[in-house]
Order: structure tokens, then sequence, then C-alpha cells
């Protein structure tokens, strides 16, 4: 049985992303998050819910390094450290995050037919605004 769950490493593809970080040397982890983030902005069309969840956990590990963000607290994040990421990746991070919120992302379908949908919603919004460098919580505080 899979893990379903409103964190961006609280499903299973979510957690194996933080694995595929925490399998990798130290220096190309930065990589490896650039990677998710540019390839779902470069999908055209239908973006698949795998690419997605990716790109929000990327944008969560560059928002944890942000001014105002919060640090990963998931049992199911990267166990490893991450390192510094660069400045430039607070773009992508933003770019990811309205595709993966667009009308065309499986990701976002999936949730909007759920309870959370809401939630899950402002909670992507959230991590956009940190790396945006605003730094309003969910509730609009």
């Amino acid at each position: 049985m899979g893990s379903w769950d409103i964190g961006p490493f609280d499903n299973d593809m979510g957690a194996d992303f933080a694995d595929t970080l925490d399998e990798a040397p130290e220096t190309e982890r930065e990589n490896i998050v650039r990677a998710a983030l540019t390839s779902t902005i470069a999908t055209r069309g239908y973006l698949d819910a795998f690419e997605g969840t990716e790109a929000v956990a990327a944008a969560a590990l560059i928002a944890a390094q942000c001014p105002g963000g919060a640090p990963i607290t998931s049992s199911h994040g990267p166990k490893k450290s991450i390192p510094p990421l660069s400045f430039d990746l607070r773009a992508l991070a933003i770019d990811a995050l309205d595709r993966v919120l667009a009308e065309d992302s499986e990701l976002a379908d999936l949730w909007d037919e759920t309870g959370d949908g809401p939630r899950w919603r402002r909670n992507i919004t959230h991590t956009r605004r940190i790396c945006a460098g605003a730094e309003t919580r969910p509730d609009g505080t």
C-alpha cells in the first residue's frame, strides 16, 4: 500500500525522490534538484504526477533554504544534508510550481479530486511565495 499525504515527501514518489538524493554524492544533489525542476518546466502537454511530485519536493528543498522557509521535517524526506542550493533555483522552482498547478497537471487533478485539494494548493502557493521572497504563511498571515 502506498503513502499519500499532503507534504512534499509524504507520498511514495516524494519519498523516492528523497532516496535518490540520499543515494547521490553530495556534489550531485543540486543537479538532481535542478533536473526535476527543468524537466517539469519543459514538459508540454499533460504533466504526469511523478514529474509534478518531484518538482514539488525539489521546490520544498529550495524553500527550506530561503528566508522564512521551514526545514524539511518529514520522516520520508532526505536523511542526508542538502548543500546550499544556488540562488537561480528559486526562479526555476517558481516556474515548476506554476506548471504543477496548471490545468494540464495530473498531480493537481488528483489533489482536486480530494477534500484536501484546497489545502494542498495553499501549501504549494506558500512554497512558491517563499521561493519568491514573499514570507506569507499558508493561512494568509
